[in-house]
C-alpha cells in the first residue's frame, strides 16, 4: 500500500478516474432531464425505491453492492478502488451537475439530448475504465460476461440492458424512448469507446503498474 500511494502514476490515474466519473454523472443527469424517459438501470432503481421506500441512491448502492458480489463470486471479477468509487460517486455528481441542465422542451431536441448523452457516458466509461483502477458494478459485469461467455461485449451490454429493462417493465418504471434507446445504444457506444481509448476489455485492478502486488490483483480468470 505503501508502494501504491507513493506512485505519482497511481494519482495520475485517480485524477482519470474523477474525470471520468464526473463524465458519467454529467451524462446521466443529461439523460434525466431530456424527458423521454429513463435508461434501464435508472428505471429499475426508481421502480424499486418507490416500492420500497428507500432513497434511489439507496437502492442504486444496495444493487451496485449485489453486483459487485456476483460479479467476483460468478464471473471472477475483482473489485478496485473504481470498483466502489463508482458506486459512491456518480450519484453526488448528478446531483451536482443537474441544476445546471436546462430541462428539454421537445421530443426531437430531447432525442438530440440523449444521444449526445450515450457519447459522453461512452467517453466517460473508457476514461475512468482506463484508469487501471477497476470497473464499476454495472461495467465490470457486462465486461466479465463478455470475457466468460466469450461474446462481444457489446452483445453482453445490450443483453445485460435488456433484462433489466423487462424487469423494470414488470414493475412498472418509467419506461420511454430514451429508455429504448440506451439498452440498443449503449453497448456499441462502450465497445466503440474502448477500442477508440485502446482501453483493455479487463475490468480487474492492475496495482502491479505502481510495484504493488496486493492480494486482490489480476485479471478476470
Amino acid at each position: 500500500m505503501i508502494t501504491l500511494l507513493r506512485s505519482r502514476l497511481f494519482w495520475l490515474d485517480l485524477a482519470r478516474l474523477q474525470v471520468g466519473l464526473f463524465l458519467f454523472g454529467f451524462a446521466i443527469a443529461l439523460m434525466l432531464e431530456a424527458g423521454i424517459g429513463l435508461d434501464p438501470w435508472s428505471a429499475f432503481h426508481e421502480v424499486v425505491s418507490q416500492r420500497s421506500g428507500l432513497s434511489f441512491g439507496r437502492i442504486a448502492q444496495v444493487t451496485g453492492l449485489v453486483l459487485i458480489l456476483t460479479s467476483r463470486v460468478l464471473l471472477s471479477v475483482k473489485p478496485g478502488i473504481a470498483t466502489v468509487l463508482n458506486m459512491l460517486l456518480i450519484g453526488p455528481w448528478v446531483d451536482l451537475v443537474r441544476p445546471f441542465v436546462d430541462v428539454t422542451d421537445g421530443f426531437g431536441p430531447g432525442v438530440i439530448q440523449f444521444l449526445v448523452a450515450i457519447g459522453i457516458l461512452g467517453v466517460g466509461t473508457a476514461v475512468y475504465i482506463g484508469a487501471s483502477l477497476g470497473a464499476g458494478p454495472r461495467d465490470g459485469l457486462a465486461m466479465g460476461l463478455s470475457r466468460r461467455m466469450d461474446k462481444s461485449l457489446r452483445a453482453s451490454r445490450i443483453g445485460v440492458e435488456v433484462v433489466v429493462l423487462v424487469l423494470a417493465v414488470v414493475l412498472g418504471g418509467s419506461i420511454g424512448w430514451g429508455t429504448l434507446i440506451f439498452a440498443l445504444l449503449m453497448g456499441p457506444t462502450m465497445q466503440a469507446s474502448l477500442r477508440l481509448f485502446r482501453v483493455s476489455y479487463d475490468p480487474s485492478p492492475a496495482y502491479q503498474r505502481y510495484g504493488e502486488h496486493p492480494p486482490h490483483t489480476g485479471g478476470v480468470r
